[in-house]
């Protein structure tokens, strides 16, 4: 058996006169109930990928690949999706060909355009493009570029699937649309008083999820300057995408105590423009900005299959209660954006 742990199956079971019955195992209840926990199924690590992976060189595809810890044989980022650095250099051909339901790209910059189906979709720096099962598709850049590239064939790859049906059509969120969006919801009275400022990126086939394909999610947001956004948890696996930022900037992660009321096991992941870090499921996170400069940020999750499955379990903290997990002093008048905070 390949996972020594089926040594604590029961006794019964796999009859040598049975070959029907050669791969049966039978577990006592509490030995098998939650894999988790017993340390069975392999954790997601809070992994961070630099800039420095694509800065230069050919054009080339560069996996953000943690399979090693997920103990799978193909490049992953999570257990579902993969994220990948596209570089591209001026004049070049590429093709980014996988067996997925959904593929999203954000242009970090350059221009050019991709050949969908014998159909031209430009894009420019900013600009998201979203493209469906059985899409065959060539990207061409006018200059050197780089893609953030996000797709969900390490799910495919799992359930032992073909995709083949088009569940939404190719798409593109033009950069000034995206930015005036932001723009926008920064502007309004109630941005001072919301947990995030941020635009969810929706696509109009997907009614119930309200999210950019039925497997992925994506949101577009500022983390102000001086500002913290309070912790919060989800059950998908965030794979976040540093825009912009100064020193100063950075994601503390960590797991409540006992009591419930302070994180404990605390890692912080500081941020980088250009790079790219892992936020695993379930883990308590926060956002700082301590660098006196507004910051941008792009998390990409499975989100959408979790929603519609009803599991995406996403909690925030109170500003109160996020004074005591992370012992900071908020300030939370009113005029404040979001936190000011002073460690104590």
């Amino acid at each position: 058996m390949r996972n020594g742990y089926f040594q604590n199956a029961l006794a019964v079971g796999g009859a040598e006169d049975d070959p029907w019955a050669a791969n049966a195992v039978y577990f006592e209840y509490t030995r098998a109930a939650n894999p988790i926990a017993k340390g069975v199924i392999s954790q997601i690590p809070a992994q961070r990928f630099g800039a420095e992976l694509y800065s230069s060189g050919p054009s080339r595809v560069v996996p953000l690949d943690v399979s090693r810890h997920l103990r799978v044989s193909s490049p992953a980022t999570s257990p579902a999706l993969c994220a990948n650095f596209v570089r591209i250099c001026s004049g070049d051909r590429l093709r980014t060909d996988v067996n997925a339901s959904s593929q999203l790209f954000y242009v970090l910059s350059g221009r050019g355009e991709t050949n969908v189906d014998g159909s031209m979709m430009p894009w420019e720096e900013g600009d998201f493009l979203t493209l469906p099962a059985g899409c065959g598709h060539e990207h061409m850049a006018y200059d050197d570029s780089i893609l953030y590239w996000v797709h969900d064939e390490p799910l495919l790859r799992y359930l032992g699937a073909e995709a083949s049906a088009r569940r939404f059509e190719p798409t593109r969120y033009a950069r000034q649309d995206t930015q005036r969006a932001l723009a926008e919801v920064a502007a309004d009275p109630e941005a001072a008083s919301r947990s995030r400022v941020s635009v969810l990126l929706a696509n109009k086939a997907f009614d119930q999820t309200l999210t950019i394909t039925h497997v992925l999610w994506a949101m577009y947001g500022i983390l102000p300057k001086d500002s913290l956004q309070p912790p919060h948890r989800h059950q998908s696996v965030a794979l976040d995408l540093i825009l912009d930022c100064r020193p100063g900037c950075y994601t503390m992660l960590g797991d409540l105590d006992e009591s419930g009321e302070r994180l404990v096991n605390t890692e912080r992941i500081d941020w980088e423009p250009g790079a790219a870090f892992i936020t695993p499921p379930g883990r308590w996170h926060s956002h700082h900005n301590e660098s006196g400069a507004d910051a941008h940020l792009i998390p990409i999750q499975d989100a959408g299959l979790h929603t519609y499955l009803r599991t995406l379990d996403i909690r925030f903290m109170s500003k109160e209660q996020a004074a005591k997990a992370l012992e900071i002093s908020y300030d939370i008048s009113p005029a404040n954006s979001l936190a000011s905070v002073s460690a104590r």
